[in-house]
């Protein structure tokens, strides 16, 4: 029983270990960004276009707007087809076609996302020569479909089979059972999976090289190049120019805050409360 204890308290304490070194490494990572970004940090950085260098001010309002609309269109395309599948597998997820779906959703999930960005290229950018957010979206919503598609399944799968019987022994339909009972009861994982999935995507830069290419003005039809925020900011770093470096550091502090935003709101939703 010693020896039992004695390795016990030493995983416990490699375990607490390596969790203090990912959460200090995160906290350092937080503090140079905040400490690099927050000079360049003001009203007119977030609501005026670039300027050409050598001009004071300037801001990335652009490229805010048009990682916000990206964004949302990627969420359109891929919450439906992620909801949707993830309710298959969950309440009819026997037999070898599910396992596919499944196991063609870890696959995709695991591809590196300038992977995922090279193949919207070829099939949105290159037949039809022309840059846009459209294809930009795409290349999110793939992203975005795995992470969906698992937390759905897990979400319905959580809700206890008594709720869905209950329902169906009451003379509701398989359908009615599925959206007004189901689906309700698991909104909250559901939400949490949907908002992660939107973290996920919203620093990725890879895919934007081949899709989006950018722009220096407002636009908001995503049929068009579009700014996007983390493409500004690669551009911004790799420039030999000081004060596009302390934009990028700007940039790059706003990016890091949404994300933060965005899992501590996903944390907010599953939590027991947020459930009732």
């Amino acid at each position: 029983m010693r020896g039992r204890h004695v390795r016990s308290f030493i995983g416990t304490m490699l375990t607490a270990f390596c969790a203090s070194l990912g959460a200090v490494a995160l906290l350092l990572i937080f503090g140079y960004v905040l400490l690099q970004g927050f000079r360049a940090l003001n009203l007119a950085f977030v609501t005026q276009l670039p300027v050409p260098v050598g001009e004071p001010g300037g801001g990335i309002a652009n490229g805010i707007l048009g990682s916000v609309v990206t964004v949302a269109l990627a969420t359109a395309i891929a919450m439906p087809i992620g909801l949707l599948s993830g309710l298959f597998l969950a309440l009819f997820g026997r037999g070898w076609f599910p396992g596919v779906v499944r196991f063609l959703s870890d696959v995709l999930s695991g591809i590196p996302s300038i992977a995922i960005g090279l193949f919207a290229y070829i099939v949105f950018v290159a037949p039809f020569r022309h840059f846009s957010a459209v294809s930009a979206s795409f290349a999110f919503a793939m992203l975005m479909l795995p992470v969906i598609l698992r937390t759905s399944e897990e979400a319905v799968r959580s809700v206890p089979r008594e709720i869905r019987e209950g329902a169906l022994a009451l003379g509701m339909s398989e359908y009615a059972t599925t959206m007004r009972i189901v689906v309700p009861a698991a909104r909250s994982a559901i939400i949490t999976g949907l908002l992660l999935s939107i973290a996920r995507v919203t620093g990725e830069t890879a895919p934007l090289l081949f899709t989006a290419f950018g722009s220096q003005f407002w636009e908001v039809n995503p049929t068009n190049p579009m700014a996007e925020l983390p493409l500004q900011i690669f551009n911004y770093a790799i420039s030999p120019y000081q004060s596009w470096h302390e934009q990028a550091w700007a940039g790059a502090l706003l990016l890091i805050g949404a994300v933060f935003v965005l899992n501590v709101f996903a944390r907010l939703v599953l939590s027991p409360r947020a459930s009732r």
